[in-house]
């Protein structure tokens, strides 16, 4: 089992049943002991411990699902693999394959995902680009 702190109060997290969270389980979670309040939590891997990213507030919870939006729609509405699109990804970010997962990253580098792959989308005549850039 994985030690995990929570970043924004330092209390070493709990490995929960998700249901704490959203009122049914879908998986276990590491959690901050002092959630509701300190809002911070981050899901695992099915059948193990181990963390899917880093512990994330609601503002970095936000940014990370619009990261993804943005992001799935580059690789889908381009027709390339995933594996391609991350690549892209990481090369823009200058960032190793080990460290380019939405889910490990802060707030910045969220929005920066989410301004790289608009511009990417415009760039490839993506439907509703220019729509969503404003």
């Amino acid at each position: 089992m994985a030690v995990l702190k929570c970043p924004y109060c330092g209390r070493t997290a709990e490995l929960r049943d998700s249901k704490i969270i959203y009122g049914r389980s879908y998986g276990l979670v590491y959690i901050c002991p002092g959630y509701p309040e300190c809002d911070s939590y981050v899901g695992v891997h099915n059948g193990s411990a181990t963390p899917l990213g880093t512990m994330a507030n609601p503002e970095l919870r936000h940014w990370r699902k619009e990261a993804h939006a943005v992001f799935d729609r580059v690789w889908k509405e381009s027709r390339m693999r995933r594996s391609k699109a991350y690549k892209w990804l990481r090369n823009q970010l200058r960032l190793s394959k080990d460290e380019c997962h939405i889910a490990m990253f802060d707030v910045e580098q969220c929005k920066k995902v989410v301004e790289l792959a608009k511009k990417k989308l415009e760039e490839r005549g993506g439907r509703n680009a220019k729509k969503e850039k404003s």
